[in-house]
């Protein structure tokens, strides 16, 4: 059956629905969504998925956990970058999908649903494409805010949901780009930007199925169109990149989660998760602390915070960077190098990672374990101080890990436990 070359009449009357105006918004989805893909997986990659079941909450990875490798310490901006570019560009598409969505809507209420074995390739790969850009985007707009209202870890859903999301992008692309190509082909784009709303004329019939019979009389150009769009983006830009980028337009990121400000002084800088939200008791971390590090040789030590003190200190001028995209200016921390306790109980040559365990009683990310690169570098440290004070209860007293180019998730707060050369709760014990 011969798709109808123009919509019947009914709700989607707008004349500038067509092949054109939807191939242009899904030419810039088609050059951000490989971004966003690379960068997730690169995120994917720094929480050091090969670290199971700790790091990756996801049993059998098979082939979807293929790319392994050491995420490196250097530079130690990377991932601040990475994640930055992955969560802002994430945010400033959301018109562009919306308008996209808006400009194929016709297409999801065409009948008979399904005319042909391509046709039904064509309308799955439509369904998982819309379904899972929805899907991701939702998710990772609620990651962002702390709200997660979605069942099950995040990491996985939205991890997955990527690759169903990008395999429809990819069958749709190669589905449709020569009819993408021929659409892009069929008006110029500068003419169209120059067309006023008064000049605004229905795109000729074709077989597209986005053309209606009887198209209502514009109230915006094309132009209008392609420009609100933008303006959506641009400021949804404005309100969502201070939180990466820092500076003056870090005032301007009101979409960074709340509430997220200890207030002034050298740990006025924003924290993830409070000391009352993890359940940490003042007990845990008052007088009596106490830090025991072990090693794969069996030897063990256990450290007051006066001890730690008297170790050699070391400082590092490093960020804190989210998965949520925020991140913080680079602070001065100060306190003892990994590998210097591992040397304590007998890694005094080529440490390995380190198993972190916290005090802390609730939430997600109470043990991590760390690559031996991460123990290895200079800079990575048992911090207990910053900026030049003692650590407040919400930034980990009274020591807390702090790791270059590592999500904010690995620099542990709260620690009570080392373990070098393990990477589980089994291994340690």
């Amino acid at each position: 059956m011969k798709v109808p070359s123009r919509l019947p009449a009914g709700p989607w009357r707008s004349p500038l629905r067509g092949p054109w105006l939807t191939s242009v918004f899904g030419l810039v989805l088609l050059l951000g969504i490989p971004l966003l893909f690379v960068t997730g997986l690169l995120s994917y990659a720094a929480y050091n998925p090969g670290l199971s079941p700790l790091n990756d909450k996801t049993p059998g990875k098979g082939l979807l956990g293929l790319y392994l490798f050491s995420w490196p310490t250097h530079p130690y901006w990377l991932y601040r970058l990475t994640q930055g570019i992955h969560v802002t560009l994430g945010v400033v598409l959301v018109p562009v999908l919306l308008a996209k969505l808006w400009s194929v809507v016709p297409k999801l209420f065409t009948l008979p649903p399904v005319r042909s074995p391509g046709h039904a390739l064509d309308r799955l790969s439509l369904l998982l494409l819309v379904g899972g850009g929805i899907f991701e985007f939702v998710t990772g707009l609620l990651n962002v805010q702390l709200d997660y209202v979605f069942p099950g870890s995040f990491y996985p859903l939205h991890f997955y949901g990527a690759w169903v999301f990008v395999g429809a992008v990819l069958a749709h692309v190669a589905l449709r780009m020569p009819q993408v190509v021929r659409a892009l082909r069929s008006r110029d784009f500068r003419a169209e930007l120059r067309t006023p709303t008064s000049r605004t004329k229905p795109e000729p019939a074709a077989e597209s199925g986005l053309v209606s019979t009887h198209p209502a009389e514009p109230t915006m150009s094309r132009r209008g169109a392609l420009g609100m769009v933008g303006l959506g983006s641009f400021v949804l830009f404005l309100v969502t990149a201070g939180q990466s980028i820092g500076g003056p337009l870090r005032a301007t990121a009101l979409l960074a989660p709340h509430g997220r400000q200890p207030g002034d002084g050298p740990n006025g800088f924003p924290v993830n998760k409070p000391a009352a939200t993890a359940h940490v008791r003042p007990q845990d971390i008052g007088e009596n602390w106490r830090l025991t590090v072990r090693g794969a040789t069996g030897q063990s030590v256990t450290l007051t915070l006066d001890q730690l003190r008297r170790l050699p200190q070391h400082g590092s001028a490093l960020p804190i960077a989210c998965v949520e995209g925020w991140s913080t200016e680079n602070q001065h921390w100060q306190g003892v190098r990994l590998r210097d306790l591992a040397a304590l109980v007998g890694h005094a040559i080529d440490p390995p990672g380190v198993f972190v365990e916290s005090v802390q009683l609730a939430g997600s990310f109470r043990a991590v374990a760390l690559r031996a690169n991460q123990v290895r570098d200079g800079r990575s440290l048992l911090a207990l101080r910053v900026n030049g004070a003692e650590l407040s209860p919400d930034h980990g007293r009274p020591a807390r890990i702090v790791v270059p180019d590592a999500p904010g998730v690995m620099n542990t707060k709260w620690v009570r436990q080392l373990t070098f050369g393990a990477t589980d709760f089994e291994e340690r014990a």
